[in-house]
């Protein structure tokens, strides 16, 4: 039974001392923050009524194909089905164009809604199904340094501005001008042609209708609590130092090895002292990131789906909204999304509320504003990740370590998962 030491409680955390745990080792947590989920979590917005609402730091959408994090949540207690709401892949803008794949088995599910997809015409429809095609006759590869932009040479534009773009930058935070057209092809793969979960396909949506906190990780904490390990929250470790061939001490108590589950700035910190980790900490700070602003808003309507797109450009950043009324929030709440956004908070607030009101949504009023300016890292063409294994005994975990995954919640359990495969 080895002793060992978690750093950082988001979701690569928790999964990797939940890991750990099941694998018969004693397990340490330490949190900086006081609140549990990293960049994943909830948090209290003020309603016009009074009163406030506990909401999330930004929303979050998983899908069927997030097998590891949906088999993680039901160890820890939580049932998906019970705190997620799932519907067939859809991307219904507010106008009613768009797509809305059946409850059918993949492919045909993606074959009846782009033949089906409203506001399309037969040549966009039939530019969308050739490129479908030549990705998969190519095993959904292409050279590394090629950009989702460039993969999508030959689509039609409205697909590429429809479909595309929103899918792209939902998934890798980055826009298709800039993203990977590899990593973009592999989630692609997994949602449209993965085994799913359940009654679920692997590109179905799942709409949190619970607080994020409520999806891991409390019930995370309550897991680890019972079969005796350690959560030290409100504790930022400041030390990390190698003791002996293989061990190491955090804030000077011995263990036989680390997980590094926090952000990559924090890793960086914390490395900084120690030689053998020059090169991992080289690669982290060749990342770039992204940042998301969430922008909730009070409104008397109801949308006609839980979730929307809408379509962004140079003055319009959000490219989705969610009716929290419809997803276990207050009647009367949105949510609008601006993923890989710029600007002031105050700017980005003022720009979502004027595309909001020329939608003719003009009761539309701001409630609070969340801007994570680090969100994700930038998911770039021929991108190099810092690895699992930075010395031995050192681990490292999180959706930015080496991996085929963007910035999402699954990319951040499997990372723990393999980390915590590796310990000794």
């Amino acid at each position: 039974m080895a002793q060992i030491a978690v750093i950082g409680a988001g979701w690569a955390g928790l999964a990797a001392a939940v890991t750990a745990t099941q694998a018969g080792h004693r397990v340490s947590v330490f949190e900086a923050a006081r609140t549990l989920g990293g960049r994943a979590r909830s948090l209290e917005v003020a309603l016009p009524e009074g009163g406030t609402a506990l909401l999330d730091n930004g929303q979050h959408i998983l899908i069927g194909a997030y097998g590891r994090t949906l088999a993680l949540m039901r160890t820890v207690g939580v049932e998906p089905a019970q705190v997620l709401h799932a519907l067939p892949l859809t991307l219904r803008f507010p106008d009613g164009t768009g797509l809305a794949l059946p409850a059918w088995p993949a492919p045909l599910d993606a074959a009846w809604g782009i033949a089906r997809a409203r506001g399309w015409d037969a040549r966009d429809k039939a530019s969308l199904l050739r490129a479908a095609l030549r990705w998969r006759l190519a095993g959904f590869q292409c050279a590394p340094d090629q950009t989702v932009l460039a993969l999508c040479d030959g689509l039609a534009p409205r697909v590429l501005r429809e479909l595309v773009e929103p899918l792209c930058v939902a998934a890798l935070n980055t826009p298709a001008a800039r993203a990977s057209g590899q990593v973009f092809l592999r989630v692609l793969r997994d949602s449209l042609f993965g085994p799913g979960d359940g009654a679920w396909g692997s590109s179905w949506l799942l709409l949190p209708h619970a607080p994020l906190g409520e999806l891991l990780p409390q019930a995370a904490a309550r897991w680890l609590a019972a079969r005796g390990q350690v959560l030290a929250t409100g504790h930022r470790v400041a030390s990390l130092a190698q003791d002996g061939p293989s061990g190491w001490r955090v804030d000077g108590q011995p263990f036989d090895a680390v997980l590094l589950a926090c952000p990559p700035w924090e890793a960086q910190r914390l490395l900084a002292p120690l030689p053998c980790a020059a090169a991992w900490r080289a690669l982290a700070q060749g990342l770039a990131h992204e940042p998301i602003a969430t922008v909730y808003a009070s409104s008397r309507r109801r949308l006609p789906l839980p979730l929307l797109a809408l379509r962004d450009g140079p003055d319009a950043p959000a490219q989705y909204v969610f009716d929290r009324g419809q997803l276990g929030g207050p009647q009367g709440l949105l949510a609008f999304v601006a993923s890989a956004s710029r600007g002031a908070r105050e700017a980005v607030e003022r720009q979502v509320l004027a595309q909001a009101h020329a939608l003719g949504w003009t009761d539309v009023r701001a409630l609070q504003t969340v801007v994570e300016k680090r969100a994700t890292f930038a998911c770039l063409p021929g991108l190099r990740r810092p690895p699992v294994r930075v010395a031995p005994g050192l681990l490292a975990c999180g959706d930015y370590v080496e991996g085929p995954y963007p910035a999402t919640l699954e990319g951040a359990v499997r990372s723990a998962e393999a980390a915590a495969a590796l310990l000794p």
